[in-house]
This record gives structure tokens, C-alpha cells and sequence, in this order.
């Protein structure tokens, strides 16, 4: 295997993830969770927003004290105090304070309502201060940037580095780049940033291209991409962890890139994570649906039968999951041979076909059953 890029994983599923509608947690069931997500491999954490509330100042302390192999991450306002309550419940040892800068001017003036010499000053102060505080790791959230104007984002980063900053966020807040334009964003940002300086990929999913945003920003010079279980967060969410690792995992060597992610653990850690904030399975998502790796059709199923490389070029067994083939009125009598093989049944031409009628299309209609449901019907009504 020729060598490659390790890509870091900054997971900020219980903090972007649990903003969005729907997704509270409690400071106990976010540790759980903390806990299951570094044992997938990421290198750091969010452990949430310290400054908004008790709950999540408790969850700070409590995810802080337990981690063993990862860092965690706190996020900050450009403000003092933020900083000052982030470091009462996480400390300064294996803690990086994350402080949000804006950056574009439709947030300075619609949002913020400050100039572009105030936020610039905000920063260096609210950076300082960290690194006053013996915080080593201080990275710059640089919100809306992706809408930033280019003078204003290497204000701030400039800004930044002076003031202490190690890394920056680069955020696509509202999810309006393609690839193309957000590799532009981060080349920029690389050429004034150079490296030991970190940069991190933070991308919204609200035109669909979170993953491939993503991917475009770490072959653009990014170090570490921000990513969520399932791609929850805001509006139509974040960068799927599953995804990205995934795709690094199956493309490391035409793209030269890798993470350490425990590809067959992330399906258990998604389904816990489901289980806290009620979420249904979706049926069709990439990697953690219910039929990623299932299917009703019956050329599919006949390709499957013969060879599963016919159309699975994601193995479910890589993942912890399984391959399900479902009966439905899509299906061939490829698949109905399959099953009565199982039960020793052999049977001619002309009989399969009425089997076939009997049992998929007029009994099934335009639904699916499981092949199991089926085979025993079958097993009833023939031995």
C-alpha cells in the first residue's frame, strides 16, 4: 500500500449535532455517547458550549474527566467570559478552546450589528486571553466564511495567528459552496495559515455536498475534518463521519488520504445515538440505512446471488451490517429458486412460476417481506 495522508476527525455530534431541533441530550447520555464516539478512532471531541447553560457546563466536566485517547473541544464566543467558563469545566490540559469569529459581513451587519474592526479586536482579545489562560490548543471558528469576503477572512486570520490561534475552522455556515469554490476557500485560507498551523473543514449539508465539500477541503491542504454520527446538526445537518471515513477508507489509495476511524463500530454508535434523541432510521441514508445495503430488485438479487461484487462495491460486512434481500413484486425468480434450494425443494419451470404468482406477486403485491417470512410460507405450503 503506497503512502498516505492521515486525515483527523473532529466529531461535533453533541454540540452542531444536538443544536439542531429535536436533538437534546442530557450530560449523562452525552458522555455515553462521548465515550462511544472515541472509540471509533476520532482525535477530538465537542464536548458542547459550556457558557449556555448548566447542562452543558456538567457534560463538559463530565466528558472532560473521562476521555482517554481523545481530545475534547469546548465552544466560545469571542467574549472573556465564554473563555473563563469553558476552562472552570474542562481545565487546560487536553482542552481546545474553539472561538467563533465573524466572518462575513451580512453577519457582521444583520447578525452581530459590530463592524469589521470590532470583530477583528473581539478575536485577538478572546485568543489572548485563552493562551493567557495556559490554553495550548486555540482554534478560530471562522463562521460564515464561506460568504466572507477575502480581505475580512485573512484579517481574521492573521488577527488570529498573532493573538495565539493554532487552528482554524473554516465553516461553509449555511451550506452555499460547491467542491469546487470551497477547495478555492481553503487554499486561500492554506496560503495564509501555513502549516504547523492547522486548518479543519466545518461543512453544511443543505445542497447535499457536505461529504464531497469536505473531501475537496482536506485535497485542498486542510488537516482534519469537522464531521457528526449521521451528519446531524443544523437545518440539513454536517459532514457524515460515516461517510467521509468510508470514502477515505474504500478511495486511500487513488486520493492519497486515511483516517483511523473503526469503520464496523460506527453502525452500533449511530444507533445509540438514535436511541437517545429519537430518531428514526432512515431507509435509503448512505452507510447506516436500513436498506443501505438491502434490495427488492430482482436483477440486482440475481447478480447478488452469483457474486456480491455485481453491485455492492460497499461491503455491508465492513460496516457490522448485513446484506437483506427483500421479496416484492420487483423481484425475480432468481431469488425464489435461492429460497426454495434453502429448504431442499426442487421444482420445474412451469411450477416455480406459480410459486411466483402464489407467493410474490399476488400475495406480496406492492410491498416487501424479508426472504424469511417467505421461505416459511413456502416450507408450510410445500413440505
Amino acid at each position: 500500500m503506497s503512502a498516505s495522508r492521515r486525515v483527523s476527525i473532529f466529531d461535533t455530534t453533541l454540540r452542531d449535532g444536538e443544536q439542531a431541533p429535536g436533538n437534546a441530550m442530557t450530560p449523562a447520555e452525552k458522555l455515553d455517547l462521548a465515550l462511544r464516539i472515541e472509540a471509533l478512532g476520532v482525535d477530538t471531541i465537542e464536548a458542547g458550549f459550556p457558557a449556555s447553560s448548566p447542562s452543558e457546563f456538567e457534560a463538559t466536566a463530565r466528558i472532560s474527566a473521562a476521555l482517554s485517547t481523545a481530545r475534547f473541544t469546548t465552544f466560545c464566543r469571542a467574549v472573556r467570559s465564554d473563555v473563563d467558563t469553558a476552562v472552570q469545566a474542562g481545565g487546560t490540559a487536553n482542552h481546545q478552546v474553539q472561538i467563533a469569529a465573524t466572518c462575513s459581513d451580512l453577519h457582521l451587519e444583520h447578525k452581530r450589528g459590530i463592524t469589521r474592526e470590532q470583530a477583528v479586536e473581539e478575536l485577538a482579545d478572546a485568543v489572548a486571553y485563552a493562551a493567557k489562560l495556559g490554553v495550548e490548543s486555540i482554534s478560530v471558528g471562522m463562521e460564515d466564511a464561506s460568504r466572507g469576503a477575502p480581505d475580512l477572512l485573512r484579517s481574521i486570520v492573521e488577527t488570529g495567528i498573532e493573538a495565539g490561534a493554532t487552528c482554524f475552522v473554516v465553516a461553509d455556515t449555511s451550506g452555499a459552496l460547491t467542491p469546487g469554490e470551497y477547495g478555492d476557500l481553503i487554499a486561500s485560507i492554506r496560503e495564509w495559515a501555513p502549516s504547523p498551523l492547522r486548518i479543519s473543514t466545518h461543512c453544511h449539508d443543505d445542497f447535499g455536498l457536505s461529504t464531497a465539500n469536505a473531501l475537496a477541503g482536506v485535497q485542498a491542504g486542510a488537516d482534519e475534518v469537522q464531521a457528526t454520527l449521521g451528519g446531524i446538526g443544523e437545518r440539513a445537518g454536517n459532514t457524515p463521519l460515516e461517510e467521509f471515513a468510508a470514502l477515505l477508507a474504500y478511495k486511500r489509495e487513488s486520493l492519497g488520504l486515511h483516517t483511523d476511524i473503526r469503520l464496523d463500530a460506527v453502525y452500533e454508535a449511530y444507533t445509540a445515538l438514535r436511541a437517545v434523541i429519537g430518531l428514526d432510521e432512515p431507509r435509503n441514508k448512505a452507510i447506516v440505512g436500513t436498506y443501505a445495503f438491502g434490495t427488492a430488485a430482482g436483477i440486482h438479487q440475481q447478480g447478488l446471488l452469483r457474486n456480491p461484487a455485481t453491485y455492492e462495491f460497499v461491503e455491508p460486512a465492513r460496516f457490522g451490517r448485513q446484506r437483506s434481500m427483500l421479496i416484492g413484486r420487483h423481484s425475480g425468480r432468481a431469488v425464489l429458486r435461492h429460497l426454495l434450494d434453502g429448504i431442499g425443494v426442487e421444482v420445474d419451470d412451469e411450477r416455480l412460476e406459480e410459486l411466483y404468482r402464489v407467493h410474490v406477486t399476488d400475495r406480496v403485491g406492492g410491498d416487501c417481506e424479508e426472504l424469511d417470512v417467505v421461505a416459511q410460507r413456502l416450507r408450510a405450503a410445500l413440505t
